[in-house]
């Protein structure tokens, strides 16, 4: 029997009640949070306020439970807490591979390995395969816990080590079929540990679908998450709420009534021709934008609009109601030229920017970044997407005049023309291994070159899109188009020409635009 508790549960009393059902039931239980293994006997540490896993077991010592106990850490830190906790306990192994110790590794039954940074898939699973299985075989656990930490992955963002999905995958499968497919299956307590970034619920996801199924589902993109939500959301809106303005009277005359009657009446009432002020907040509100804002310590966001900007029209929400903190800035435009046949929302200017967070050492600036994102990006294009179909429109238009911005942005977007989409392709595996700061900065100081004649290759806005309409969809993802990018894509080869990449994001910045310039996207 598998049980899945879920995250919204006390994370201690989560896996004191996994465990004690995994006890009582024999099979496996999970507790989607918990792994505090961090946490001393006396203090907190890492993250970590208390010992979930110490307390779970001694909440089973409590009910009667006295067999041996095995805690098998696979975070990518270093289970420290619990196993100072259980020092003396020769009832409780604590078995953990990690980067770096943390404290002291003295204690009756453990095991503690040290790997460093930069671990692959295959040491990881070579030093399991070698360690673990006797260390199962010595203890002959009543109850098994199992850090499942997703840290190890290579996208995770304070971890330093390059599990892939697969690997991941593999660990989590071996570790359970090490304990559970024998003559009398080991009850298991599964917790999550550490995970940090958007990716991170996506192995826990392969790890969940392939324990309770026997396969594992690939799980779908973020954005396309954001997607399918905002566009629940847009069915439920009446599109009078969007166009209109709640503290107008309908018998009353409106802005849009005096335009050419009255000298100095505004020329635009509506953004994009359709959404009144209220309208654009309505949408803000109702897809959970400004919500966001205020879980990062907006409580007051006010939204304005610009409608007579010569480049497009303008929407600001500031983060109070003095309109000090501009957290974002959209400047956009419908245009039937820029792709014939097709009508699309050109974004000239996307800013998003948190004036109070700072930038450290696990943050470092992007080009152009006067301050850190609000990690929006994807609501954002959520919105603009919904906006886009309820307009009719065919989909969104950009030019990404950073290498940074249009990887930020590509996994729902392409390039318009299939040769560029394929230049970026061959940037992106000339610049893997690196992270996105510097991996901009590569190519802004021209170090990306051709593999065979070592000529320097530059960075160029050519225009993305993301597809809204069928007619759009078709022009970058149909046959002709993954042909021609096949086609593009063989015949390139690029690499990172060698030498020093400046280590100062201050330095880099003085080779970077850093101002806000003609379809760039920063900030995000």
């Amino acid at each position: 029997m598998i049980i899945i508790y879920p995250l919204h549960y006390p994370l201690v009393g989560g896996t004191v009640y996994a465990s004690i059902l995994a006890v009582d039931r024999g099979g496996v239980a999970v507790n989607l949070g918990g792994g505090l293994h961090h946490a001393l006997r006396d203090g907190a540490m890492g993250f970590c306020l208390f010992n979930d896993i110490a307390v779970a077991i001694a909440r089973l010592r409590y009910r009667g439970f006295s067999g041996p106990v095995l805690v098998v850490d696979l975070d990518m830190h270093d289970g420290n807490g619990t196993r100072e906790i259980f020092s003396r306990d020769p009832s409780v192994h604590t078995y953990s591979i990690h980067a770096d110790h943390w404290g002291e590794i003295d204690a009756e039954e453990s095991t503690a390995i040290e790997l460093g940074d930069d671990v692959e898939d295959e040491l990881l699973l070579g030093t399991l395969l070698k360690t673990l299985p006797d260390v199962v075989e010595r203890v002959r656990p009543g109850l098994a816990v199992y850090v499942a930490g997703t840290d190890p992955a290579a996208d995770d963002a304070l971890g330093t080590w390059k599990l892939t999905s697969e690997g991941m995958l593999s660990r989590d499968r071996y570790v359970m079929d090490l304990l559970r497919n024998r003559p009398r299956p080991i009850p298991v307590v599964v917790v999550l540990g550490g995970g940090y970034g958007d990716n991170s619920w996506k192995y826990t996801a392969r790890f969940m679908s392939w324990l309770l199924s026997g396969r594992a589902l690939e799980p779908p993109q973020n954005e396309e998450l954001v997607l399918r939500r905002f566009r629940r959301i847009r069915e439920t809106l009446d599109a009078a709420d969007l166009t209109s303005d709640p503290d107008i009277y309908s018998w009353q005359l409106t802005d849009e009534d005096l335009v050419g009657i009255l000298p100095g009446a505004p020329r635009e009432t509506r953004f994009l021709g359709y959404f009144s002020k209220h309208g654009v907040e309505l949408l803000l509100e109702r897809l959970g934008i400004l919500d966001l804002l205020r879980l990062r310590g907006y409580k007051y966001p006010t939204t304005t609009l610009d409608l007579d900007h010569p480049l497009g029209q303008t929407v600001r929400v500031f983060g109070d109601l003095d309109q000090e903190s501009l957290l974002m800035e959209l400047r956009v435009n419908r245009n039937q030229q820029v792709i014939p046949g097709n009508e699309v929302l050109v974004v000239e200017w996307l800013l998003l920017q948190n004036p109070r967070a700072q930038f450290g050492p696990y943050r470092r600036p992007l080009p152009g970044q006067g301050h850190p994102g609000l990690g929006l990006l994807k609501e954002v294009f959520g919105w603009l997407v919904v906006v886009c179909e309820i307009l009719e429109l065919d989909g969104l238009y950009y030019s990404p005049s950073s290498y940074h911005v249009a990887a930020q942005s590509h996994h729902l977007v392409r390039f318009l023309h299939p040769e560029h989409e394929a230049l970026y392709r061959a940037f992106e595996t000339a610049l893997a291994g690196l992270d996105l700061a510097t991996a901009s900065r590569a190519v802004a100081e021209a170090r990306v070159v051709e593999a065979a004649t070592g000529e320097q290759v530059s960075w160029e806005g050519y225009p993305m899109v993301l597809p809204v309409s069928d007619r759009l969809r078709e022009r970058v993802f149909g046959e002709e188009y993954e042909t021609r990018l096949a086609a593009e894509s063989a015949r390139l080869d690029l690499q990172v020409a060698d030498g020093q990449l400046a280590d100062s994001p201050d330095e880099a910045l003085q080779v970077l635009p850093s101002d806000i310039f003609h379809g760039n996207i920063v900030g995000t």
